[in-house]
């Protein structure tokens, strides 16, 4: 994210507000496991214009009250997000991760990442441990399409952005390696009494 500085054009409020706008944060639907689900979209994030101050003061008044007492899965779209436009910057990462609040964390019980790119996998694999503390990181599993993620989470009860679904047309049309099980990562197996055994998503920690 910019500095402070160079936010002085847009007050507290008013980014608090662009944040709720663009609903890059969202409560909506259960995963397969009864667990609330914490929508964000990384396409959204506004990092040249949004402090993270803005980003930990929304999440503390706007979405952690909901979550304190129940147990939540996060589903993070990083569909189309590109370094300049879309990346808050290691340090406010690292600074929304620790904002959250321990009964918060304690309540999670997976992290979704969708359509990682291999830049972002390597950037996790150097700071992932860094960023995510808490025990968060260990809870982060890779997603390489929408279709493993259906085997997760409840499809009609989370709304997906359409530029997702151009997103999985190009993966079509291109078959890229990652999606049929010669990537370089070693596939771990996730196996719940209520759901079929998902072999297509990957943990950060074969990576790191």
């Amino acid at each position: 994210m910019n500095s402070q500085a160079s936010l002085m054009t847009i007050s507290l409020p008013e980014q608090e507000k662009l944040i709720h706008k663009l609903q890059i944060f969202k409560i909506q639907g259960k995963d397969k496991r009864g667990c609330s689900i914490l929508r964000v979209i990384g396409k959204l994030f506004p990092a040249k214009i949004v402090s993270v101050e803005a980003v930990n003061k929304y999440l503390q008044e706007k979405i952690y009250p909901s979550l304190e007492q129940r147990q939540f899965s996060i589903v993070y779209l990083h569909t189309g997000v590109n370094r300049a436009e879309n990346f808050p910057g290691i340090a406010a990462l690292r600074s929304i991760c620790d904002a959250m609040p321990g009964n918060v964390k304690n309540h999670l019980n997976a992290v979704y990442f969708l359509h990682p790119s291999l830049q972002s996998r390597l950037f996790l694999a150097l700071f992932g441990r860094l960023i995510f503390t808490g025990g968060v990181y260990w809870k982060m599993n890779y997603v390489t399409r929408l279709e493993f993620l259906w085997e997760h989470v409840k499809r009609k009860e989370i709304e997906i952005p359409e530029f997702v679904y151009d997103h999985e047309e190009e993966l079509d049309d291109y078959r890229p390696m990652m999606d049929y099980g010669m990537e370089g990562d070693h596939p771990r197996v996730y196996v719940d009494s209520t759901v079929e055994p998902a072999i297509s998503m990957y943990s950060m920690r074969c990576i790191a």
